[in-house]
């Protein structure tokens, strides 16, 4: 094991729930190293120079433009991060590539989801689940934006339940090749793509199977016209028909049946990638509003100086500080459990594969958290802006519809958030997390009496771990008791998994604010991070309001009597502050660091 992480304890996705995690082993934006910040800067740069400047081409449907930054993105070897040397790739680490993937998203919706169906979906099942041959002939092309890729899976009748589609691939009958027919619609890239990876069913296989399909329209490969959308205007996105293209048996992804596997697994480091997507937006967004409300001058004041104009700007950095923190960290996790792999002997792919599925939890939380906070943050965008923020000539309107997509593509967040609380239940009975334990010392945590010790706060974010600590003890409560009820049937309980993981969400996001700002204080001392110890104390503050809402919502959805009384009044003290923090006076120390820089300056 290597000394980086030998040093500190890496937990097992879900672990986070029931083991407490100590400031100096999470990894922050703040400790990227020196090649990390010099590909951080090389991206801003190529955003600033190629796609900024041309932000209302990319509102015109411009699809050229499109494939022409992909191309230039490819020359710069931004699709090849992820990609091992070997087939002509940087062969970068995770954190790396999520970092190439937050910086080259903010600027337009249609790049980011261009760059991440070719770089994730489209590259990446090839990489991981490829033969030598498939990954020599393929992936070099991939990785530097010779070819362009595309992931063929949802149809008509199959989104959500991608296993049900009914695209149909017929072996020939001199064993050569199979002939694949069928729809596929919403394929991201469709329009200049050069290769495909496609899902098809063979005879009546319960699973569907995985193929690479170059596209030759003389192989009965035909288009429909590029969809209508809300947002994300210049991505090209067609249905794609297949009528017996005729596909080598060589070309068969991985072994027949595996393709759900595989569909599902490219959904994991797809969804923490959509998370870093989300971030750079959110970055940009808040910075162009603290810019204008600097400049907007009304009753002959700034707006920013107004007390509901500082409460929008604080609230909007606070997420994408508390989200960069949250998606780095489980990024590191994932670099340092594929590093154990490797050496432990693993394969590169099969050490990245068992390093993103370990943390498929929080891949969820992630997908659906910043997902839904570039949404809020793009409104409030536009809320700052007023009138003109209504108007296609500022790039606000233009923001919050590319925003849109991202609560859908991935696995829509309902989808996730049930995803998130069953995945760490199977983890549970696999014995991978112990819940149980924790859960039945909560049961008698209820039922016994509370400690009147005055606590001592003194330390840094005392009472916020505290707090942290008590909120997670709300999760075992709820779902444990859920559990113990509803057994394997809680799936078929759908709003309490949504309320559920809600509070799971709440405390993984609220947790890794405090960290980071924790661990940055103790480095650089506590006046330098101010702010930052702000926004981890405001964002806890919100997680608490929603935690005690959604936990209420679990609870009166399957307690009665005196089991409910006794778990609201286990809600109320586990939710209590000691010391209620001055919000107001925390979104203010904020907003004016936000307005002094006039920028995003964390």
């Amino acid at each position: 094991m290597s000394t980086d992480t030998a040093k500190k304890d890496i937990l097992r996705g879900g672990q986070f729930l029931v083991k407490e995690t100590k400031s100096e082993d999470v990894f922050t934006p703040e400790d990227f190293n020196e090649e990390q910040k010099m590909m951080r800067d090389s991206v801003k740069e190529f955003v600033e120079r190629e796609i900024w400047p041309n932000k209302e081409e990319f509102e015109k449907k411009n699809y050229a433009l499109t494939e022409e930054i992909m191309r230039k993105a490819g020359e710069l070897g931004f699709l090849g991060v992820a990609v091992p040397e070997e087939y002509d790739g940087l062969g970068m680490g995770f954190v790396s590539t999520m970092l190439v993937c937050d910086y080259i998203s903010g600027a337009t919706g249609s790049i980011a989801t261009a760059f991440g169906a070719h770089t994730g979906i489209g590259t990446m099942p090839i990489t991981l689940y490829g033969t030598e041959e498939q990954k020599k002939k393929y992936v070099p092309k991939l990785a530097t934006g010779e070819w362009f890729g595309a992931y063929c899976l949802t149809e008509p009748g199959a989104g959500s339940d991608a296993n049900s589609g009914k695209t149909k691939a017929v072996l020939s009958e001199d064993g050569k090749h199979y002939s694949i027919s069928g729809q596929k619609m919403w394929i991201s890239n469709a329009g200049f793509a050069d290769v495909f990876i496609v899902f098809a069913r063979i005879e009546d296989d319960k699973n569907i199977t995985g193929f690479i399909v170059e596209n030759d329209k003389e192989n009965g490969i035909s288009f429909g016209e590029e969809e209508k959308k809300l947002g994300i205007h210049s991505s090209s996105t067609r249905q794609v028909f297949f009528n017996e293209t005729k596909v080598p048996v060589e070309n068969m992804l991985s072994e027949r049946g595996n393709g759900f596997k595989i569909a599902m697994n490219a959904l994991n480091v797809g969804r923490i990638k959509l998370a870093a997507a989300s971030l750079d937006a959110q970055r940009r967004v808040t910075d162009l509003s603290v810019k204008y409300a600097n400049d907007r001058v009304q009753f002959d004041t700034p707006i920013a100086k107004f007390g509901a104009i500082k409460s929008k700007l604080a609230e909007m950095a606070t997420s994408a500080y508390v989200g960069e923190a949250a998606s780095y960290r489980a990024a590191k996790n994932i670099e340092d459990r594929i590093n154990i792999r490797l050496e432990e002997g693993a394969s590169h792919s099969e050490a990245e594969l068992k390093g993103v599925e370990e943390y498929a939890i929080e891949c969820s939380i992630l997908k659906v958290a910043c997902s839904e906070d570039v949404q809020n943050c793009s409104d409030e965008g536009i809320q700052v802006y007023g009138g003109m923020g209504f108007s296609a000539d500022t790039p606000m309107e233009s923001a919050w519809r590319d925003a849109r997509i991202a609560r859908i593509y991935e696995g829509t967040n309902e989808i996730n958030r049930m995803l998130s609380v069953g995945m760490l239940v199977k983890k549970a009975m696999k014995g991978h997390v112990d819940l149980l334990g924790p859960a039945t010392k909560v049961a008698d945590e209820l039922t016994g009496i509370p400690s009147m010790d005055k606590p001592d706060y003194s330390e840094l974010f005392a009472e916020e771990k505290e707090m942290v600590a008590k909120l997670k003890k709300v999760f075992l409560m709820v779902a444990g008791s859920a559990v113990q009820k509803f057994g394997p049937q809680l799936e078929e309980h759908q709003q309490l998994l949504l309320a559920a993981s809600d509070i799971l969400i709440e405390i993984y996001m609220a947790e890794s604010g405090i960290l980071r700002a924790e661990k940055n204080a103790k480095k650089l001392g506590v006046d330098a991070q101010k702010e930052q110890i702000a926004m981890a104390k405001l964002y806890l503050y919100h997680a608490v309001d929603i935690i005690n809402s959604k936990a209420k919502e679990g609870i009166g959805s399957f307690a009665e009597g005196d089991e409910q009384r006794m778990m609201l009044m286990g809600l109320k003290r586990f939710t209590k502050y000691t010391n209620m923090p001055n919000v107001v006076e925390l979104r203010n120390t904020v907003a004016e660091k936000l307005t002094s820089e006039n920028k995003y300056c964390f």
